[in-house]
């Protein structure tokens, strides 16, 4: 019989999420999506940074849409400039990562506006969306985050309420 107990005990305290965020990283993701939302007036993004291994994501740095578009957010809404994806794309062959999801805050709820539906910020089937509600004022708690997967054509999967803890992890 091969196993390993170290593993066992670390699916059983840690359960294998298929994307997942420290805290720390979290906690300043939201406090910049807050400060670039300038007080609850506009939204405000990011894209999520990381690794991809077995079917599984880390996110370990984010990019602020309005770092890489700076008119990103001018309208209150997000509309990002696709001539800016190269800038993007020269950082995470700099940094070693890729585009593991993105993120976005609502002034209320975490459901997609049609807008979202239309436009994903990246429309590659698989890509994981975020919507934080609230303009991401704390406390943003797992059950409250909005994750949606784009299937192409302009299709999404919404990930359920009660699959969301299992689907996303912010912890170490």
């Amino acid at each position: 019989m091969n196993f390993s107990i170290a593993q066992t005990i670390a699916r059983l305290w840690a359960p294998r999420h298929e994307i997942s965020c420290s805290w720390f990283l979290w906690q300043r993701l939201c406090a910049k999506l807050r400060e670039r939302s300038r007080n609850t007036t506009r939204e405000s993004g990011a894209f999520l940074l990381g690794y991809r291994a077995d079917g599984r994501a880390r996110i370990t740095d984010f990019i602020l849409y309005d770092d890489l578009d700076p008119n990103a957010l001018d309208t209150g809404i997000v509309h990002f400039d696709g001539r800016y994806f190269g800038p993007l794309w020269d950082i995470c062959k700099q940094r070693g990562v890729s585009v593991v999801a993105d993120v976005h805050v609502h002034p209320f709820g975490a459901g997609q506006s049609s807008s979202d539906r239309e436009h994903p910020m990246i429309s590659r089937a698989g890509h994981v969306a975020f919507i934080l509600p609230n303009f991401a004022r704390p406390p943003v708690l797992t059950e409250s985050v909005g994750i949606y997967r784009y299937l192409g054509g302009k299709r999404w999967q919404t990930v359920p309420d009660a699959a969301r803890r299992t689907f996303f992890h912010i912890g170490l």
